[in-house]
């Protein structure tokens, strides 16, 4: 049964975000079910700006980060007491309802700001399941955007040797202030870089960014695609990309975190919730700091919040909802 209300930000037309109300399922939870009020949501400005705002097919309802808290779960749920809260996959939606299959425990303390966080930092651990570099390896990133600057935050935490590059002065001096070091272009040619790294995260969707880590990366050395082609962004030939591949032995490929399952199997330890809940781990531990990166924005302020986003006028990296006054 239907016709409770929740109110959601959808975008209605190309870059128009609206706050609107919506029908809620109201029906019986099923048995491994979990539904309650939303705390906060992540705003990713990849995905959501250039994938939906920007995009042709509306209404849409975007968002895949949220914290809610439980208020209802179904007869055979364990480990989500009422009162407690959930991460999931949810939408930019006043109230969540999934399954615990979906939906992860977030640690005792941690803000559920910071907590949507786990999200985007899953999106870069994919990569660090699956390459060859070991730590203390060398690692670039490319881009310096939100997902370009947890990745950094990740591998750093993991004990890899880190430096990243971001034409933009502004992302230099936040992600420096990060404790990230970085440059304003891809170091080709310098010796302490040149051959010698091992792994290039490519994290800006820019096809030089990509060419120039393969002509810099070690031979056999990875050149991992995190970063989503959304558009042609240069004149840069395929007869140069692959020329840099194939003489100088390079291993180029997507860095899709769905190459990974969503859960664990028999024969595959990797897997995108597992990345998740070591992320939230990492955030209750303070292992990894983002309160710096982010503004808290009341949902009805959507437009505000994508256009500001859209046109680089804010100095922060990301957009967190702040759901909390309409959770009750």
């Amino acid at each position: 049964m239907t016709g409770a209300t929740a109110w959601a930000v959808t975008f209605t037309a190309r870059e128009k975000a609206e706050f609107l109300p919506v029908e809620r399922d109201e029906s019986s939870l099923g048995p491994t079910e979990i539904a309650g009020p939303t705390m906060a949501t992540l705003v990713s400005a990849g995905t959501e700006l250039e994938g939906a705002y920007l995009g042709t097919q509306f209404p849409r309802t975007p968002g895949y980060a949220a914290i809610f808290r439980v208020e209802q779960t179904g007869n055979e749920v364990a480990g989500f007491p009422v009162g407690s809260l959930a991460y999931c996959m949810g939408p930019h939606r006043s109230f969540q309802r999934t399954t615990v299959d979906r939906a992860l425990p977030v640690p005792a303390g941690l803000d559920p700001h910071d907590a949507t966080f786990a999200r985007l930092l899953g999106v870069s651990m994919s990569t660090l399941v699956t390459t060859t570099a070991r730590p203390g390896d060398g690692v670039l990133v490319t881009g310096q955007g939100l997902v370009g600057h947890l990745a950094a935050l990740v591998f750093a935490r993991c004990g890899y040797s880190v430096v990243a590059s971001d034409p933009s002065a502004v992302r230099r001096e936040f992600s420096a202030g990060s404790g990230i070091r970085v440059l304003p272009a891809v170091p080709l040619g310098d010796p302490e870089f040149q051959d010698r790294t091992a792994l290039v995260i490519e994290c800006s969707g820019h096809e030089q960014a990509a060419l120039d880590g393969c002509r810099l990366v070690r031979k056999k050395g990875e050149v991992v695609l995190i970063g989503a082609p959304w558009r042609r962004r240069s004149d840069a030939l395929a007869h140069d990309l692959l020329h840099a591949i194939f003489h100088r032995y390079v291993v180029l490929r997507s860095g899709w975190e769905w190459e990974l399952p969503l859960k664990e199997t028999d024969f595959r330890s990797g897997a995108i919730f597992r990345n998740y809940s070591t992320a939230l781990r990492w955030l209750a531990e303070g292992a990894i700091s983002v309160t710096p990166l982010y503004e808290a924005v009341k949902p009805e302020h959507a437009q505000q919040a994508f256009q500001d986003l859209l046109h680089v006028r804010t100095r922060r990296l990301a957009v967190v909802f702040d759901w909390r006054p309409w959770a009750g």
